[in-house]
């Protein structure tokens, strides 16, 4: 691939690293959502553990390549000094309530659009026009007069690093903090998702997490290491599944004037992935809508994601995973909100309203 252009190999890495993806969450069921309503609703938490597990796995092998100066996370728009501290809580809402709606996340829209369910192309479309509204067209309006005169500086702490905030408190030296933190924070991790006797026993569910945690990791190797190029380098970043589908659509729309990107490498391979899988298992089939109500419920959450993913700087795998994995302030911010958010648009389904669900989330059991 010596001839390729660098953005092209980026690109085809993250198609590779996006199949692995679609793969896992096809063949293990590795949902967010899911794992949202399981321990919310349903008092199940293996869910939540493999995610967990992929978080902890994610930032193990994350924060050893920085650590060994392979990569700089200094450079990724997680650890900025402009701390979108309201984006990330009206967009984790937003995003949350959205996936609800929608019945899984941006990664699963992917991952379902590959098994052949043609109300996740609706999804998509519907999702990738309003996350690119968002960040360059009218909606974008909204964030840039009432969300980001918000933003708190912070460069006093050298960025918004947990890493760097604990070095503040503490005056000490981030970076000789740095490997006792992250151990802290993996072995919390590794502890609330070993400590139940269900999930040690679950192959797939701990298959599914490190699996999803390593190509998250990779996503940091390929932008930063491969993509360190003098004349064109790659944006520093990893796996996502917001503005990346976004910037799919309008990538495809205008090919020959436009230059492929790890994010669209990344939305290709999901959907590929996923496709393969479900081929494997003999599971795709074409559904659609049920009635105009249903497409409508889905319109309107997938442009709830669209807005909410942008306006957080990212979804369940952008904040959840990739930024949690930089040790962000605003990853357990957003997605802290992202799953309140998902818990009322659950309720809300249930319930029938918005009112009836705040009713049924206050009220005690």
């Amino acid at each position: 691939m010596d001839g390729l252009p660098v953005s092209t190999v980026v690109a085809a890495l993250a198609f590779v690293g996006g199949t692995v993806m679609g793969i896992t969450a096809r063949s293990m069921h590795f949902c967010t959502l899911g794992a949202i309503a399981d321990a919310f609703i349903g008092h199940k938490h293996k869910g939540l553990r493999a995610w967990a597990l992929a978080i902890a796995t994610a930032t193990l092998a994350t924060q050893a390549m920085h650590m060994a100066g392979l990569i700089d996370l200094q450079g990724s728009i997680y650890l900025t000094p402009d701390f979108g501290w309201l984006g990330a809580i009206v967009g984790g809402l937003c995003f949350g309530f959205g996936m609800a709606l929608v019945g899984t996340c941006g990664y699963g829209t992917l991952v379902r659009l590959g098994g052949g369910d043609l109300r996740s192309l609706v999804d998509v479309f519907v999702l990738g026009f309003f996350a690119y509204m968002t960040l360059r067209g009218l909606s974008g309006l909204g964030r840039v007069l009432f969300i980001e005169p918000t933003n708190a500086d912070l460069s006093a702490l050298g960025g918004q690093g947990l890493v760097e905030a604990a070095a503040w408190l503490l005056d000490a030296d981030g970076e000789a903090l740095r490997g006792t933190f992250v151990a802290l924070v993996v072995i919390a991790l590794l502890a609330y998702c070993f400590k139940d006797r269900t999930f040690r026993h679950s192959r797939t569910d701990v298959a599914g997490g490190i699996i999803i945690g390593l190509v998250v990791a990779s996503g940091w190797f390929v932008t930063g290491v491969v993509g360190a190029d003098d004349f064109d380098p790659t944006p520093l970043g990893s796996y996502s599944f917001v503005t990346p589908v976004g910037e799919t659509l309008v990538y495809l729309m205008t090919f020959s004037g436009a230059t492929i990107n790890f994010g669209v490498g990344a939305v290709g391979g999901v959907v590929f992935g996923a496709f393969l899988a479900s081929r494997a298992k003999a599971e795709f089939r074409l559904e659609a809508f049920d009635d105009p109500k249903e497409m409508l419920r889905h319109v309107f959450g997938a442009a709830l994601m669209g807005f909410g993913g942008v306006t957080a700087l990212g979804c369940t795998v952008g904040q959840g995973i990739t930024a949690m994995s930089t040790l962000s302030m605003s990853a357990p911010l957003a997605l802290a909100s992202i799953f309140l958010g998902a818990y009322l648009g659950l309720r809300y389904l249930i319930e029938g309203s918005l009112l009836g669900a705040l009713r049924s989330s206050l009220a005690r059991d």
